[in-house]
């Protein structure tokens, strides 16, 4: 026991608490690896299903890196798992609510045991709490040695609109503040039994997956007004680990079809099309798309498929789109590739053949496309979306709308949908976009490097946990 008090970071436990979605599990995950990559002990709690599917769909890390952190099964009771419904409007994935609801419910108990458990042999219990969990502050602050961090998992710049819709900041910019586009229900359930509000001022501060390069004049905002509360915020992004060329971390998986596809594309010649993890295209829309690629004669990977369920892994239906990807895979053979399963989204941004991401904007996916130089072609669906694309269109300047979020109930047609690819991969205004992209990824991958801002507040978090 000697030595192990010589290192204060063994004595201090590191509990991470993710939301149960992809792209707030994923975020979570990335941040405890990198935490156990530097020594600490970290813990990482969700349902048994989501843990199944973080680790299934982690890219960018091998096994011996899982390994290094261990995995707490947060049991909760079971919850219908619908599939997505692509008609709905707002196009928000409601069907994902029985899951939040049962995850909200059951997770405090195992939560409170495993925090109380690890409380009596460590000298701090540091919790990583998403903050859409505002329990997992609640039961860390019942520990006599326990600290509690929230985990803010979308752009800081949000915060400040929030804030202030007339904020200086997107006053002289030229923003408009757009609104969280979700459900009433979800509004409901996020105020009364998420308590979202209330946890942002429960713990000793946030982290957030931004960067200065991308974010710096809104840090400085949300840091100012959070230090005047007596607490800290700590920018830490981009959570990408393709961006560190270390052998620990090339990848746990074989490679996946589509890279070596890739591979045998001049360079910056691809567009990659993708959607995310929460959002569903109607039929007429998906039909719209697929004429615009084919149109544009632009090279493509299109990942093609719909909203997760709650549970991934319970018994998927029929592709619904079965028929046109027979007519269409015909007529692109040679220039595209459609995906239909999960794609390794973090490879295809950093291969030199991808020129460009046609993205819904979900900030895992434009943090990441940033990161690598890759300009976005928006299609905000939901959420924090439309912001973000306002954010990548508007002030950074690295990304093009297809489709204006005042025209979200509309179906955009394929001449649309093919002007905007046109231009962002062969016209005049689709060059200074592209270069000012790579700018901007140069400066984001300098933020994560050795001396990076990102990189300083990264040891700034873990100094300040084991002191």
């Amino acid at each position: 026991m000697e030595g192990k008090a010589k290192n204060p970071a063994e004595s201090v436990a590191v509990v991470a608490v993710p939301f149960p979605a992809q792209g707030h599990l994923n975020q979570l995950l990335h941040l405890s690896l990198e935490l156990a990559s530097r020594g600490l002990d970290v813990h990482y709690a969700a349902s048994a299903p989501h843990v199944r599917q973080a680790r299934a769909r982690v890219h960018g890390w091998d096994e011996d890196a899982l390994r290094s952190i261990q995995f707490h099964d947060l049991g909760i009771s079971t919850y219908v798992s619908p599939p997505p419904d692509p008609t709905a409007d707002p196009p928000f994935p409601s069907h994902l609510m029985p899951l939040f609801e049962a995850f909200t419910a059951g997770a405090r108990a195992p939560l409170a045991a495993v925090l109380r458990e690890l409380s009596a042999s460590r000298r701090r219990v540091v919790v990583v709490y998403d903050l859409m969990n505002a329990f997992a502050s609640e039961e860390a602050a019942k520990l006599p040695n326990g600290e509690a961090f929230g985990f803010y998992s979308t752009a800081v710049s949000s915060i400040v609109g929030r804030m202030d819709a007339g904020h200086r900041l997107l006053r002289d910019n030229g923003l408009t503040h757009l609104p969280t586009c979700v459900s009433e229900e979800f509004v409901d359930y996020a105020s009364k039994r998420a308590r979202v509000g209330q946890s942002i001022s429960d713990g000793a501060g946030i982290i957030v997956n931004t960067c200065r390069a991308l974010e710096g004049e809104f840090v400085d905002v949300v840091a100012e007004q959070m230090a005047a509360d007596g607490k800290k915020l700590f920018a830490i992004g981009p959570l990408n680990p393709l961006l560190e060329a270390t052998a620990s971390n090339q990848g746990k998986t074989q490679r996946h079809e589509c890279l070596n596809w890739l591979d045998l594309q001049p360079p910056s010649s691809v567009l990659y099309v993708s959607f995310g993890s929460s959002s569903s295209l109607r039929e007429e829309q998906v039909a719209e798309l697929a004429a615009a690629l084919h149109g544009s004669k632009q090279r493509f990977i299109w990942v093609l498929r719909d909203a997760d369920r709650g549970d991934i892994f319970a018994d998927a239906a029929d592709n619904r789109h079965a028929e046109l990807l027979s007519q269409f895979t015909k007529q692109t053979e040679g220039t595209g590739l459609v995906i239909t399963g999960w794609a390794p989204q973090l490879e295809i941004l950093a291969h030199g053949a991808t020129a460009a991401f046609m993205s819904h904007c979900g900030w895992n996916s434009t943090v990441e496309s940033m990161s690598h130089g890759k300009p976005i072609l928006g299609w905000p669906m939901h959420s924090d979306q439309p912001w973000d694309a306002e954010l990548v269109c508007s002030y950074l300047k690295a990304g093009l709308l297809v489709r204006p979020w005042e025209k979200h109930g509309e179906v955009i047609s394929a001449t649309t949908i093919q002007e905007a690819i046109e231009t962002m991969m062969v016209a005049e205004e689709g060059v200074a976009v592209r270069q000012r992209a790579e700018a901007l990824g140069e400066a984001v991958r300098s933020s994560a490097a050795q001396g990076g801002s990102s990189h300083k507040e990264l040891e700034g978090f873990i100094s300040y946990m084991t002191r």
